[in-house]
């Protein structure tokens, strides 16, 4: 009885020994990478979108087998969790990733107030962590262990700002010109303002702000705001904002018959959510991108080919640029030949991605991990139609300047 009992526990013993060993060879055979995004909330229509791209770029690498670390496929394991668009869950949702479920990697969310809330835990835990939509500066430089593949926001309306130079070099639009400029009151927002204000500081002849205020995300009605826009007979209207309110504001700014020579809502405005919501309005809005379908890469071609073939529509740029953040990071998982945070860390901070779709081809990181690339300028046209106008060399069309009332 006391052998027979011996026995069994030994059994016992033996079993969960290899049981064991064979759970964490199995957890050793897969990659695991967190994700979390505003899949439901306020951010919900650009989060679904980064979502849908993330599962793409994944799916796409383990029906090709894996990743290649230590001489050996690895599958990856996405644990993609929702914040609802909430920055205190979004904060806590990265935590439990890393502590909990053990992820060798984080890819951050959508929203520049969602990732910076972010962005301090991967510091905490010494975890490579990767944003494809947040471009707010201050979210970088802090921490070794953040990286992003948006370039600044200060950068676009930099962009911004040339382009409107140049269509008055060009004499399209005539100087002095004023500026009514508006912005969220966001990191991002801030930085939009400084890029315009910089410009326009460097060249008073031919610029000036006549008005500059910021507004609360997701504010219920933008009319107060517009009336002083309205009363300030600005020539140009310059805005910062989230695509939910860049639908609102340019719907109510259609209502009052306002009128400006330009429009921009900063990267709103070629975004298929604002156009079907408000149609011919949204005509000749000029907006400065992280990306654009129209670009003159082969390897944009594949991509354009790829997604509407996987999902029966043309993408967008977050849809880029969420499908390239995934590149970036597998391609220094790959690169560290290893699954150590370090080794990670350490492969993205010398990252060469030289067949990126995104602007200019080749993604790296700079010093302070957010890429530095360059920004595109698309304008709306009649009938649905969209041109890239910015840079010169890839434009598919002519800019209308001034816009015609």
């Amino acid at each position: 009885m006391h052998a027979s009992h011996s026995w069994r526990v030994t059994l016992q013993a033996v079993f969960l020994f290899v049981f064991a060993g064979i759970s964490a060879r199995a957890q050793d055979s897969e990659i695991r990478i967190g994700a979390v995004l505003p899949i439901t909330g306020k951010e919900s229509k650009i989060g679904g979108a980064y979502k849908a791209a993330t599962e793409l770029a994944v799916k796409e690498v383990n029906d090709a087998g894996g990743l290649l670390v230590r001489g050996k496929k690895m599958k990856v394991d996405l644990r993609l969790l929702d914040d609802t668009s909430d920055a205190a869950k979004s904060a806590q949702l990265v935590e439990q990733l890393i502590v909990q479920q053990k992820v060798h990697a984080v890819i951050g969310g959508y929203g520049s107030q969602l990732v910076q809330a972010q962005s301090v835990v991967p510091e905490r835990y010494g975890i490579p962590f990767i944003s494809g939509g947040a471009g707010a500066s201050s979210i970088y430089g802090r921490s070794k262990w953040v990286f992003g593949t948006l370039s600044p926001v200060e950068n676009l309306a930099e962009t911004q700002m040339d382009f409107l130079f140049d269509l008055v070099k060009q004499r399209k639009l005539k100087a002095p010109l004023k500026i009514s400029l508006l912005r969220e009151n966001t990191e991002h927002g801030k930085d939009f303002q400084k890029g315009v204000r910089e410009f326009v500081n460097a060249h008073p002849k031919q610029f000036s702000i006549v008005l500059d205020e910021s507004f609360e995300l997701y504010a219920p009605d933008f009319r107060p705001l517009l009336m002083r826009v309205e009363a300030a007979k600005g020539d140009l209207f310059m805005c910062d904002a989230h695509l939910e309110d860049y639908i609102a504001m340019h719907r109510t700014y259609t209502q009052m018959g306002l009128y400006h020579q330009m429009v921009t809502y900063g990267a709103r405005g070629a975004d298929e959510a604002g156009r079907k919501a408000l149609g011919a309005a949204t005509d000749y809005i000029f907006a400065s991108g992280w990306w654009s379908d129209l670009l003159p890469y082969p390897q944009v071609k594949a991509f354009n080919a790829k997604w509407k073939a996987a999902t029966g529509n043309n993408p967008q740029w977050y849809h880029a640029c969420a499908y390239e953040t995934v590149r970036a990071l597998f391609a220094a998982i790959q690169n560290a030949g290893s699954l150590q945070p370090d080794a990670i860390r350490n492969a993205l901070a010398r990252l060469v991605l030289k067949d990126s779709i995104l602007p200019g081809g080749v993604l790296r990181f700079s010093k302070t991990g957010e890429a530095t690339l360059p920004f595109v300028v698309t304008q709306n046209k009649p009938a649905g139609k969209l041109d890239l106008v910015w840079p010169k060399a890839a434009k598919t069309g002519e800019p209308v300047a001034p816009i015609p009332r």
